[in-house]
């Protein structure tokens, strides 16, 4: 298995996003998808950054690809949509609505956020070109083998959700601005305060989710830190690494570390956990048990 870096779900600073790509040219990395996931109106703000992120990370010898929206709702986005197909870069398509706009014979990735939930899925997604496919990070280990199996079989190789706040749901209204009685349209782009997120608890004070604008996040990281050999026999080529604002070196370090075997899955727990928001970490989904549930805790 190798690593790869999905696109970053939160609205960071211009400068925040050029030294991100920049360090990232350095990490043990296999390649990066980049580009805007969740709301179009952050795009303008750092759009500038795109073109010398992918030369950077070319220039490093990363596989580099664009990610299409997660929600393609008005004419400007199919607008932009329509408009990556000319970056001369395999898109990553979130939203099946983007694969409009991939001509055909031209080959392009799938995000985990499309449902690709069985075999029939994965197979017409590869005739219609797909040549890496991410699955959705709620599947099952036997789900899982069963997918890799027929990538591995098709010569398309699979990967799984690896690092990071579990990308839950993908909404029409903004939640960021609600929470701050602001309408979507006047949001003021608050959701530039909270560069991992913003928290939600129960009515009874319990860590629940995390909101991004118009996403809905896990509230833990999930991580596969302990799983790692298991999705291994299961053939997965790939792990997923999604970027967080802090020590996201530390964690591509960490994780190139354990898949060669350097670090046991207990040392890259200790190392992430201070890493992540709110030090919370999970991996339930791969077992069938509840997502938030956490497989060290066990280990431990």
């Amino acid at each position: 298995m190798d690593l790869t870096v999905g696109p970053n779900f939160f609205f960071w600073p211009a400068e925040a996003v050029r030294a991100f790509y920049s360090d990232l040219a350095a990490a043990p990395v296999a390649r990066v998808v980049l580009g805007e996931l969740v709301c179009s109106k952050r795009l303008p703000f750092w759009q500038g950054e795109i073109p010398g992120a992918v030369e950077t990370l070319l220039a490093a010898g990363k596989e580099v690809a664009v990610t299409s929206l997660a929600l393609i709702t008005l004419k400007r986005e199919r607008k932009l949509t329509a408009e990556l197909a000319g970056m001369g870069l395999p898109i990553e398509v979130n939203d099946l609505s983007a694969l409009a706009h991939v001509p055909e014979g031209q080959p392009f990735w799938v995000g985990p956020l499309v449902n690709v939930y069985n075999e029939g899925t994965l197979r017409w997604l590869i005739r219609r070109g797909a040549t890496r496919v991410c699955l959705p990070p709620e599947l099952t280990l036997a789900s899982i083998a069963v997918l890799a199996r027929l990538g591995r079989e098709e010569g398309v190789p699979v990967e799984v959700w690896g690092h990071g706040r579990l990308p839950l749901a993908i909404s029409g209204r903004c939640y960021h601005a609600r929470l701050h009685d602001r309408m979507k349209d006047s949001c003021q782009f608050v959701c530039g305060e909270d560069p991992d997120g913003r928290d939600v608890e129960t009515l009874d004070g319990q860590p629940f989710l995390a909101v991004n604008g118009v996403q809905t996040l896990s509230q833990s990281t999930a991580s596969m830190a302990h799983r790692v050999e298991a999705l291994a026999e299961a053939g997965v080529a790939s792990l997923r690494l999604s970027p967080q604002s802090q020590g996201f070196g530390q964690v591509c370090n960490g994780y190139a570390d354990r898949l060669a075997g350097r670090v046991t899955a207990p040392t890259l727990e200790t190392l992430l956990r201070p890493l992540v928001p709110g030090q919370r970490l999970s991996d339930g989904f791969p077992s069938g048990a509840t997502g938030a549930a956490w497989s060290g805790a066990a280990a431990g």
